[in-house]
C-alpha cells in the first residue's frame, strides 16, 4: 500500500486529487490552513469510504517547521510517504503597478516556497526510505503564459516549472520522479474568486470575465477538479514511471505549447 500526501486538501483541487487517490487505492494523508480543519476532516471521511485510511493534518506550507512536521506526521500515522501532491496554493488578481512588495511576497510565500517546502521535505524522506516516490506539484496555464491582471501569480507558477525540472535532475537518481500539472479555468472557489475580482477592474458583472476567457477553451467548458485529478492519479501511479521533470497542460485546450 503506497501513502500520498495532499496539501491543500479541504475543498476544490485538491480534494479532488485526494478522493480520486483513494479510489485507487492510496492510504492518503490530507493537509490544509487550521481554518480550514473542518472542512479537512470531511474529506478525510470520504477518503475513508473508499477502504483506505486517512489522517487530517493542519499546516501552512509556507512555514518550513510546518512542512517538516506535515510530512513527519504523516509517516508516523501512515507508515511512509511514497507520493507528495504539493497542491496548496493562493491567487491574486491585481494590476502590477498596484501590488505592493507584501502582497508579492505572500503568493509567493505560498506558491513558491510552499511547492519548495513541500518538495525538499519529500524528498528527504523519500530518499532516507529507500524507494524512490513520486513528487507533483501544482503549476497552472499561468505557468506556461504570463496573464495581465495575474502577474505575480503567474510568475509564482513559472517558477514552479522551474523548481519542477531542477528537482528532476537532481533526484532521480534515488528513483524520484518529479512534474508538475497545470489547469486552465477550474471551476472552483479560487476562480470564482478570480472572476469577481476582475470583474470590479473591469466594471463587468458576475461571472461575465469567467465567461470570457472560457470562450477560448477548445473542449467548450470549463474543467473540474476531477478532470485535473484525472491526470494527478497518472503521474501518482506506476504507468507514469518514465516521466519526470514535466509540467502538463490540463487546459481543456487554451494553450498549445
Amino acid at each position: 500500500m503506497t501513502v500520498a500526501h495532499v496539501t491543500g486538501a479541504a475543498r476544490g483541487i485538491g480534494k479532488a486529487i485526494a478522493l480520486r487517490l483513494a479510489q485507487d487505492g492510496h492510504d492518503v494523508a490530507v493537509s490544509d490552513l487550521p481554518s480550514m480543519s473542518a472542512e479537512l476532516d470531511v474529506t478525510r471521511k470520504e477518503i475513508e469510504t473508499h477502504g483506505v485510511r486517512s489522517v487530517a493534518l493542519t499546516g501552512d506550507v509556507s512555514d518550513p517547521e510546518s512542512v517538516h512536521r506535515l510530512v513527519a506526521d504523516t509517516a508516523e500515522h501512515l507508515g511512509s510517504l511514497d507520493v507528495m501532491v504539493a497542491n496548496a496554493g493562493i491567487a491574486q488578481t491585481k494590476a502590477l503597478l498596484d501590488v505592493t512588495p507584501a502582497e508579492y511576497d505572500k503568493v509567493h510565500a505560498v506558491n513558491g516556497r510552499g511547492v519548495f517546502l513541500c518538495y525538499t521535505e519529500a524528498a528527504r524522506q523519500m530518499i532516507a526510505q529507500g524507494k524512490g516516490g513520486k513528487i507533483i506539484g501544482a503549476s497552472s496555464i499561468a505557468g506556461h503564459k504570463g496573464f495581465g491582471l495575474l502577474g505575480v501569480y503567474s510568475s509564482s507558477k513559472f517558477g514552479v516549472r522551474a523548481l519542477t525540472q531542477a528537482a528532476a535532475q537532481e533526484w532521480g537518481e534515488h528513483g524520484i520522479t518529479v512534474n508538475a500539472y497545470c489547469p486552465g479555468i477550474v471551476d472552483t472557489h479560487m476562480w470564482v474568486e478570480v472572476d469577481r475580482d476582475l470583474g470590479a477592474i473591469n466594471d463587468v458583472g458576475e461571472g461575465e470575465s469567467m465567461k470570457a476567457m472560457a470562450a477560448g477553451i477548445t473542449l467548450g467548458r470549463v474543467s473540474t477538479g476531477a478532470d485535473v485529478a484525472n491526470f494527478v492519479s497518472f503521474l501518482a501511479g506506476p504507468d507514469s514511471d518514465y516521466m519526470t521533470g514535466q509540467a502538463v497542460l490540463i487546459d481543456g485546450g487554451m494553450l498549445f505549447v
